[in-house]
């Protein structure tokens, strides 16, 4: 099959996905905006069901205290609020990485606003529990409003302590490690009381339905999922999306796992104690419209006379794979590369160790073009020695069509065994385009979902190729490649219908990638500059065996 036929074949292919992968964000109900009525930090918590638990656990409003205040905890990578009532984190910044492109802000993570809530809570319940009193969840002790990691400092560690009427100390401590993203939350549960205590760790994220700042997909381009996720050993990831969450709690039992709330590019993830039986739910909010996802760590009971050490850690942070895989299995599934994952992976990997050489992640995506275009020359030779063949038997396809007229039966019947005779297959010429659609795809994926390539700059105007060129040059450049290698193809179709969708092609595909992210489009881009060069220097190898001339001629 020739070359414009592969060009239509490509356009079918990509608007196919593209409008599918639209239909598949947009086909869910959306979300009724709720307005919160929670207008300070931690008024308000979420903790399990008293019939989960033994002890009787308060699931309404929590009464505010007068000697609650905020805390401030700060490392090299993050800067954390948390509200001594309960020991929320109510906000949570990213110090490496900007709001926005040469922003002086931070990118923010967690936040607790009128508008919108995504914060990470934490407690023990149970029987002796101190988050689980009808008087309400505890208020924290502490030193100071105000703690950061000192230069040499390797960690901080910020305790906060409090004493139930029985005697028991309950310190909650914060620990935060230089160059990393992880929060160890523990408590310490010091029984001087003259009976057992047993407590229940638990860990949550919530998260407003409705994100008034959220951003989704633009023209063809869909937008990243944003919504609860979790882990299990039965299930290696799974997303629970609000729709989900509002219409049936999920109540699993599992080895180790984590829950997280995703976003484009960042996650919050509790990960639970790997070695215990832990319990993941999720609960709706209807009235503030806020979906919960959580874990409960199994019970634990601290004898009179002594104390016991529970603890989990929490991820706030971008999605780098190499960590978040340091952290807790499966977690660095959360950069989700879709149902072609087992492509785009090896792509980013491909991508990444390039880009350790060059630096610069636009050459890396040139060099990967490089690479990938090289894997696959044999097919891209077989498919321009299939095309020559075709056009040598284009005067015998046309006598065919002279002799049939309009009988469209007895023309395929005609062509079928012409290609039989010939010993050529119509469809030789396609491989290669459905070999590379799939890596296109994927490739969209990495770019859409690797945090490495945002504000990740090329050169002169493109400062982000996680964003669409804002001058449109490489989807004009790309555009003008598609024209040139047109030109170099000589058409055989007939079709006048055919030939006019083939003259605007370039002008479609221009169209579509005006709003595709820049990085996409340069991989496109390099891969039809390597198509020009590759066509004429086949076709010169061609020429050499007289193949290509004969077709020509």
């Amino acid at each position: 099959m020739e070359s414009q036929r592969n060009i239509l074949l490509i356009a079918l292919l990509l608007v196919s996905f593209l409008i599918w992968q639209q239909w598949q964000t947009d086909k869910a109900p959306q979300p009724e905006t709720a307005q919160s009525t929670q207008t300070s930090a931690g008024e308000e918590t979420f903790v399990p069901e008293a019939d989960q638990v033994s002890g009787e656990i308060p699931t309404g409003e929590v009464p505010a205290a007068a000697s609650r205040r905020l805390v401030t905890i700060g490392s090299d990578s993050l800067r954390l609020t948390v509200d001594t009532q309960g020991g929320d984190i109510v906000r949570a910044e990213l110090l490496e990485h900007d709001r926005t492109l040469d922003s002086d802000d931070k990118f923010v993570l967690l936040s607790n606003t009128s508008g919108f809530v995504h914060v990470a809570q934490s407690g023990l319940i149970g029987r002796d529990g101190p988050d689980g009193r009808a008087e309400g969840r505890p208020v924290y002790q502490v030193e100071q409003s105000d703690y950061q990691l000192a230069e040499g400092q390797d960690s901080l560690t910020v305790p906060m302590t409090f004493t139930n009427e029985q005697g028991v100390v309950f310190t909650k401590t914060f620990t935060l490690k230089r160059n990393e993203h992880v929060v160890e939350v523990g408590y310490r549960i010091d029984n001087q009381s003259a009976n057992p205590v047993q407590v229940q760790l638990y860990g949550q994220l919530k998260q407003s339905e409705t994100d008034p700042d959220a951003k989704g997909g633009s023209m063809l381009m869909a937008s990243a999922y944003r919504g609860p996720a979790y882990s299990s050993s039965e299930t290696r990831y799974s997303k629970y999306d609000f729709k989900e969450v509002r219409e049936a709690n999920l109540n699993r039992t599992t080895e180790g796992g984590w829950v997280s709330m995703l976003q484009h590019y960042f996650v919050s993830a509790w990960i639970a104690p790997q070695d215990q039986q832990n319990q993941l739910y999720t609960r709706f909010l209807a009235n503030q419209g806020q979906a919960i996802i959580g874990f409960k760590a199994p019970p634990v009971t601290v004898e009179p006379g002594s104390e016991q050490h529970v603890s989990a850690k929490l991820w706030l942070g971008p999605k780098l794979q190499d960590e978040m895989a340091e952290v807790a299995p499966n977690l660095d599934l959360t950069v989700d590369y879709g149902w072609l994952w087992f492509i785009a992976q090896p792509l980013f990997k491909l991508l990444q160790f390039l880009q350790s050489f060059a630096v610069n992640w636009g050459l890396a995506i040139i060099l990967t073009t490089f690479v990938v275009r090289g894997i696959m020359y044999p097919l891209t030779k077989a498919q321009y020695t299939s095309m020559a063949k075709m056009r040598m038997l284009q005067p015998k396809l046309l006598a065919l069509r002279e002799r049939y007229g309009d009988d469209r039966q007895k023309m395929s019947q005609g062509m079928m065994e012409l290609y039989k005779k010939e010993k050529v297959n119509p469809l030789g010429g396609c491989l290669p385009i459905l070999v590379q659609m799939p890596i296109f795809i994927a490739l969209y994926w990495v770019l859409m979902e690797s945090v490495e390539l945002r504000h990740a700059p090329f050169f002169l105007w493109i400062d982000d190729l996680s964003v669409r060129d804002p001058y449109f040059v490489l989807p004009i450049l790309m555009g003008a490649s598609m024209f040139v290698i047109q030109k170099m193809s000589p058409t055989t179709v007939t079709d006048p219908m055919q030939q006019k969708v083939m003259q605007f092609m370039p002008i479609i595909f221009t169209f579509f990638f005006l709003w595709f992210p820049a990085g996409l489009t340069l991989y496109w881009l390099v891969s039809n500059v390597v198509t020009i060069v590759q066509q004429w220097f086949i076709f010169r190898q061609l020429e050499k065996k007289g193949l290509h001339g004969k077709a020509a001629s």
